[in-house]
Formats: C-alpha cells, sequence, structure tokens
C-alpha cells in the first residue's frame, strides 16, 4: 500500500502543477501522454468490452503535498489546518485501475480530467464517440465511498440494473456489494445514455471531500484481491440505456413527466421543514452522497456568478439534453 500512500500525498485541484507532477509521475509510465481533455486511455486485451474508470483531479483547496497518518489500517490526513481533504476520492480509484493494469485485467482503462468540477473530462470523450466505446457493455468507476455500494442509479437515473449489480457481486466474491439506488454522479454517469451498465463501486473512503476524509485499507486490499481473481465471465448486461428509468426518488420524491421534472407537494413541504429545523444534519447527508456547495448549486441550477465562475458547464442541463431532448 505504500505506492497509495504516496500517491495521497499530492493535492490535485483541476489545473495545477501537483496535478500534471502527479500524472507524470503515476499515470504516463503506464497510459503514455493524456488526449487532448486531459484523459488517460489504454486499452489492455483485444476486444474488451469493459471500461474502468476513475478521476485524477480532487477536491483539494490548494495545490501542494500533505502529509498523511496511517493508524489500525487507516489513512488520514496528518493536520486538518494544511488539507481540507485527504483526497482518496478518487486515488484510491487510480490506484485499482494500475494493480488491475499490472496483473492483465482485460478492459478499456480511462483516468479523466475534471471530474470535481463537473465531469468535464468525461463529458468530452464521450461527446468524441471513440471507436472503443462501440464495444463497451459496461462502464464501472471506481469512485464510491464505504464498503457496500454497486451504484444503479445517479443523480435519480437508473444507470445500471439491478441484474448487473448482483452479477459484478457474484463475479467478485463479495457478496458484501451490493445495489445502491443512492448514488450522486461520477464519470460513469456520462456514459450511461450509450453504454448498457454504468455503475460507481465502493473503494472504501469515507468522509470523502472534507477534511475527516479516510481511507480504509484492509478493505482496500480486499477488493484489489477478488478484482484480480474475478471472473468476469458471470457479468450480465439486461439495461437499455434508451429507457429512462427515474422511478427512484433522489434525493427527494421526483419524477419525469412530460420533458420536465415535477415534484410531489407534500413531500416537498416535508422536506423543507426537515431542511429548515435540521441543516446541520441535511449538510452532513449531502457530503456522503459526494456533494460539494458547487455541485449541489449545479444539481439545483442555482446561479450565483460569484460562486460559479468559470467552474461549471452547467451539468445538469447537459445531462438533460442527452437523456430528454
Amino acid at each position: 500500500m505504500y505506492s497509495l500512500i504516496e500517491m495521497l500525498r499530492y493535492k490535485r485541484p483541476e489545473g495545477t502543477q501537483t496535478q500534471r507532477e502527479f500524472c507524470e509521475r503515476f499515470l504516463e509510465p503506464t497510459f503514455g501522454v493524456p488526449d487532448i481533455h486531459g484523459n488517460y486511455i489504454l486499452k489492455v486485451g483485444d476486444k474488451p468490452n469493459l471500461c474502468f474508470t476513475a478521476h485524477h483531479d480532487t477536491v483539494h483547496n490548494s495545490e501542494g503535498m500533505q502529509q498523511l497518518i496511517v493508524m489500525n489500517e487507516v489513512v488520514s490526513v496528518a493536520d486538518p489546518k494544511t488539507s481540507n481533504c485527504l483526497g482518496a476520492d478518487c486515488t484510491t480509484g487510480v490506484y485499482i485501475m494500475l494493480c488491475m493494469i499490472e496483473h492483465g485485467i482485460e478492459g478499456v482503462y480511462v483516468v479523466h480530467a475534471a471530474e470535481e468540477i463537473g465531469c468535464r473530462g468525461s463529458a468530452a470523450l464521450v461527446s468524441d464517440d471513440p471507436d472503443w466505446l462501440q464495444q463497451i457493455d459496461s462502464v464501472i468507476s471506481f469512485d464510491r465511498y464505504g464498503d457496500k455500494s454497486i451504484v444503479t442509479h445517479q443523480m435519480g437515473l437508473r444507470t445500471c440494473s439491478d441484474t448487473f449489480a448482483k452479477s459484478f457481486s457474484d463475479a467478485l466474491g463479495l457478496p458484501q456489494l451490493k445495489g445502491d439506488d443512492g448514488g450522486s454522479y461520477t464519470d460513469s454517469n456520462e456514459y450511461s445514455y450509450t453504454v448498457s451498465e454504468c455503475t460507481n463501486i465502493s473503494v472504501g473512503y469515507y468522509g470523502q471531500h472534507t477534511k475527516n476524509e479516510t481511507q480504509d485499507l484492509e478493505y482496500l486490499d480486499l477488493l484489489v484481491t477478488a478484482l484480480l481473481a474475478a471472473d468476469w465471465s458471470k457479468l450480465v448486461f439486461t439495461r437499455d440505456p434508451s429507457v429512462i428509468d427515474s422511478s427512484w426518488s433522489y434525493p427527494y420524491k421526483t419524477k419525469v413527466t412530460s420533458g420536465s421534472w415535477s415534484y410531489d407537494n407534500k413531500d416537498k413541504d416535508d422536506l423543507l421543514d426537515i431542511i429548515c429545523n435540521y441543516p446541520e444534519e441535511v449538510a452532513e447527508l449531502l457530503q456522503t452522497y459526494g456533494f460539494t456547495s458547487y455541485s449541489l448549486m449545479e444539481e439545483c441550477q442555482i446561479e450565483d456568478a460569484s460562486q460559479y465562475n468559470s467552474y461549471l458547464d452547467n451539468y445538469a442541463n447537459r445531462v438533460w439534453n442527452k437523456r430528454f431532448m
């Protein structure tokens, strides 16, 4: 795990020198140079039908190197005053993919740029429609907190079937991994209107995007071992990406009606009461779903130029246009 620890020392906001140094040290020896959007892409095998993804930016509020503590198989930031997060989101995912590549696991591996500022790298890549994408049946991101999730819904819409989630758990021999309809969004969501099964897998970090973020090394070792020994032939692909399934409520009761979002008014009023009465608890819940202040504003389409700046590409509208227009 020592290479992961060294990787976690790099604080990498998008576009920074430290991010470039991280990529040059840990990615380019394996992937070569990135594409024009900053994504690193490597094909392993003749005709892989699986795409594994992570991203190389973090939500640190400053670049540079940070000191870490490892205690009882858990990594954390040594001094929260000098770093606002650990950055296991998504350094751990990058580490997992490098392990899989080293062991020759067949697949297309993509380490995206700019996920934390609106999945820009993955959106641009999907828009380019590369040839290899046409043969992909599943996009599997390693960018989920905890140790139990195979994400089936992102931003309230199904991106992965329950059947696939069960088959993924079986393929790895990890029954603790189960379908989770509580996903926010990550890069795999960008592929979900084209590719059958798009999911996000728990990699053992907690408290992401906060100074209390930690990485569970024991679970990570269990997951990597399972991935290297997985029987990928057990995967079952059933979702039709052209069919819209928004039956799940995220994070409020939501449904798609005639090309626009509609809400259950009573549930909305109840939620407003809860938000007003328990703002700290609601904020903590949103953090567990992976929201930052920027991504929450973007999801709610709150236009505040002083906070948006050049940060946003209107992610919510982009996803809407892809799925419903």
